[in-house]
């Protein structure tokens, strides 16, 4: 009885509108251009992290800026994404709502699924993206695509927006999808929704591409690694290898589409603004205790690891 009375006042409380982007200060961030790079292996579970375009010894390299010392009074560092493992713990498991709009998550209401959210609750690794290495805004132009190519997993991925509780959630990725291409303006800073439907080792494969304003192009591909549940270990997210072949599969209908034909959700540096509202995300405010409790980010290095 306990936990259907918890279950029902989740999906009530996940229609209660969150505070928007604006007013988050976690948002408001300025990166330093001499941010150290740092090669050693890390487990992050919970705190502040961006995956986005730098220049590392002069090459475009998709990477993982890592703030979750940050509030330790630890300066932030980038991180190379083969070497680091992003922790879903049991923390971020929420039942899907029982609404036909989250059809799209593939899996039926009242079904559990691991959520990372487009609002930060502080039990769980907050991950976003970013255009804001200094390098990468004085050479690019205009902005990058980030583009997610391919799933390896046990379960289904889904990344989407939801501006408010009572908007409609904009599906960014899909990984029963195509490749979607998104676009990401110059200086941005954003979150969403990130929603894992079963637990276990996940590598999402992500290729950041570019023009540079001297007429080049550039592109890297990585696999982000995820550890989703508190039973997948960080030693075989680090060890899980990309299986050739694995990749997005075809779907009928794409997000958006430009002039020129190619499929594309735009992100302006106002979709900010978007990362307030995940319809789950206000939810967590019944757990604020045991979060103010788990304040302190947690990074796990090695020779550190819990």
């Amino acid at each position: 009885m306990p936990r259907l009375i918890l279950t029902a006042l989740l999906l009530c409380l996940a229609w209660v509108p969150a505070a928007r982007a604006q007013d988050d200060p976690a948002l408001e961030q300025r990166i330093d251009a001499h941010q150290r790079v740092t090669g050693g292996r890390a487990e992050l579970a919970r705190g502040h992290v961006d995956v986005g375009p730098r220049f590392a010894d002069g090459r475009w390299t998709l990477m993982i800026h890592d703030d979750t010392r940050k509030a330790a009074g630890a300066a932030s560092v980038w991180r190379h994404a083969e070497r680091t493992v992003l922790r879903v713990s049991d923390a971020g498991r929420l039942t899907v709502p029982d609404d036909p709009v989250y059809a799209f998550l593939h899996t039926k209401p009242g079904a559990p699924v691991h959520v990372v959210p487009e609002t930060q609750d502080r039990d769980v690794v907050w991950v976003g993206w970013n255009t804001q290495d200094p390098e990468v805004m004085r050479r690019i132009d205009r902005g990058v695509t980030l583009t997610l190519t391919g799933v390896q997993g046990p379960g289904d991925l889904v990344v989407y927006l939801q501006s408010g509780s009572f908007s409609e959630p904009k599906v960014l990725w899909d990984s029963t999808g195509k490749p979607a291409p998104v676009w990401v303006d110059v200086n941005t800073h954003t979150h969403a929704n990130w929603v894992f439907t079963e637990p276990g080792v996940y590598l999402v494969r992500i290729t950041v591409a570019a023009d540079l304003r001297d007429g080049s192009k550039v592109a890297d591909t990585r696999e982000l690694r995820f550890a989703v549940g508190d039973a997948a270990t960080a030693d075989e997210a680090l060890a899980t290898a990309w299986r050739a072949g694995t990749a997005a599969r075809p779907v009928a209908a794409p997000a958006a589409e430009t002039a020129g034909g190619a499929i594309v959700a735009l992100i302006a540096v106002a979709a900010v603004a978007l990362a307030g509202g995940a319809g789950w995300a206000a939810a967590r405010g019944a757990r604020a205790k045991r979060a103010a409790r788990a304040a302190r980010p947690r990074a796990v290095e090695d020779g550190d690891r819990a």
